[in-house]
């Protein structure tokens, strides 16, 4: 396959995938989730292809554009850089796994089940690869409806309400981010929808203003940011496993992203002006999801929670506008996406054994359960950024870079973040210590069975990848970098 399609190939295939489960009859179960597994993987086998051919430079490659509803100045218009290639292996890499997790635990509506995930993985990587903003706008809907689906069908107890307020808090940041993207269609004169065009000619001060909090607002609801999270933990806690893991591995990346893609080089006076609202905010989101953390009764969540710290860290480096604190902000998706997956795989695997996420009904389990609790710590050591992990790296890479930043009090900043670091190794700890260790009080845990050869297949490349990438983070970092200089020159012309 030619570079140029490789692209649209990872759009359609999952498509083609969706299509060819729901022509499987309703009663060949197996074979359906055979067929969704075998899409998926293949997926990611091309994303690893593309990959092999990516070279780190600024700018777009493997970009196509060709009209698609010209009078509108709309464009099929896709490409990927430093910033974005990385993203789509993570949600072709997670997406499998993601599958192979819920193997034994979705026993109704498995076709639907299985068609939505396909969906949902294509929704995903045009988000990522689109550089339209009328294509971004309908690839950023199209996973709403299918994550949608898989909270409400197939979640727990609460799964209408969460999946209600989880639709209506993310539609209602979408539907502001339209407005926006209609009235800069208009404000450029441009009458174009390309990003590249739209960037040449930015918008006067005023305008600038407007529009960037309208965009921000829609990307800080997906992150999400303090206050913007209370959707998150009703909607990890009442969603199956692999909906918790796209959700927490993939969607909530796209705030950020639309950040780095969309807000930052649209509108780069008015980004330097929010920059220090947009940082106080990630620094308060920090120290409130460790200390919520701290007190959760409640598994799953508890590492919800933790997902608000950790994009707190994400939201510091996008706000510091350095070439350090991006690559690291960029690299911290990544790093989040692997861990908090797999705790979110550990956490339903717990729940598929008991059927409780209730800290207190477990305890003692490394003495059942010697392999999971052994992976268990592994990446709980990833989640806090212990050295030699993927996590250290990223907040590393981000707090270094934010020291110095041009718009916002970095020192300041990076002093009561770093509180936050503190406040998650004392609340994973924690954690772990009531799960794993001391006696085994509750007789429904003395027979756990411990991991499975599917659950160990899983799990193995997760625990892997959290190791390699803070060993060998410069093949991760080199990638990113020359996109992420280029988005700072870009911001900061003047720098």
């Amino acid at each position: 396959m030619s570079g140029g399609h490789v692209l649209t190939a990872l759009i359609l295939l999952p498509l083609l995938g969706a299509a060819a489960v729901a022509a499987i009859p309703r009663e060949s179960e197996r074979l359906q989730k055979l067929v969704a597994l075998a899409f998926t993987t293949a997926t990611f086998a091309l994303s690893i292809a593309m990959l092999r051919g990516f070279v780190p430079r600024p700018g777009m490659q493997f970009e196509v554009s060709r009209p698609w509803i010209p009078a509108y100045g709309i464009s099929y218009h896709v490409g990927v850089d430093g910033l974005s290639v990385w993203l789509v292996i993570l949600t072709t890499f997670l997406t499998p796994l993601a599958l192979l997790a819920s193997w034994t635990s979705i026993h109704e509506r498995v076709k639907g089940f299985n068609v939505f995930m396909l969906l949902l993985e294509a929704g995903m990587v045009g988000v990522f690869v689109a550089l339209d903003l009328f294509l971004f706008y309908i690839f950023w809907e199209a996973m709403l409806i299918p994550m949608y689906f898989l909270i409400g069908i197939w979640g727990h107890e609460r799964r209408i309400y969460a999946a209600i307020k989880f639709f209506l808090y993310t539609f209602a940041g979408s539907a502001l981010m339209l407005v926006a993207f209609i009235v800069l269609y208009r404000a450029t004169g441009l009458h174009s929808f390309d990003l590249a065009l739209l960037v040449r000619q930015p918008v006067g001060v005023e305008m600038q203003m407007w529009l960037f909090a309208a965009f921000a607002l829609a990307f800080a609801i997906k992150v999400p940011m303090f206050p913007f999270h209370t959707w998150l933990p009703d909607a990890h806690v009442e969603a199956p496993t692999a909906g918790s893991v796209i959700l927490a591995g993939v969607l909530l990346k796209m705030g950020t992203y639309g950040f780095l893609r969309l807000a930052l080089p649209l509108f780069p006076i008015a980004a330097a002006r929010f920059a220090p609202v947009i940082a106080v905010l990630a620094v308060v989101g920090i120290i409130y999801g460790g200390l919520v953390s701290l007190v959760q009764p409640n598994l799953k969540k508890l590492v919800a929670y933790s997902s608000v710290a950790h994009l707190g860290f994400v939201m510091l480096g996008v706000a510091a506008m350095t070439t350090t604190a991006i690559v690291g902000a960029v690299y911290q998706m990544l790093n989040h996406g692997i861990s908090t997956g797999a705790l979110f795989l550990l956490v339903g695997m717990l729940y598929d054994r008991r059927h409780t996420f209730l800290i207190e009904e477990f305890g003692g389990l490394k003495a059942v359960m010697p392999w999971f609790s052994a992976v268990f710590l592994l990446i709980c050591f990833s989640s806090i950024a212990v050295p030699g992990f993927n996590g250290f790296v990223g907040e590393f890479l981000i707090m270094v870079g934010s020291w110095r930043a041009p718009y916002v009090p970095g020192p300041a900043l990076v002093a009561v973040a770093s509180v936050g670091v503190v406040l998650a190794a004392a609340y994973i700890l924690w954690m772990v210590q009531r799960v794993l260790y001391g006696e085994v009080t509750r007789p429904a845990n003395a027979g756990l069975p411990d991991l499975s050869v599917r659950e160990a297949l899983v799990l193995t490349p997760l625990v892997v990848l959290a190791l390699f990438m803070g060993i060998a983070s410069p093949m991760f970092t080199r990638t990113i970098e020359p996109s992420a200089d280029a988005l700072v020159r870009q911001v900061r012309p003047g720098r």
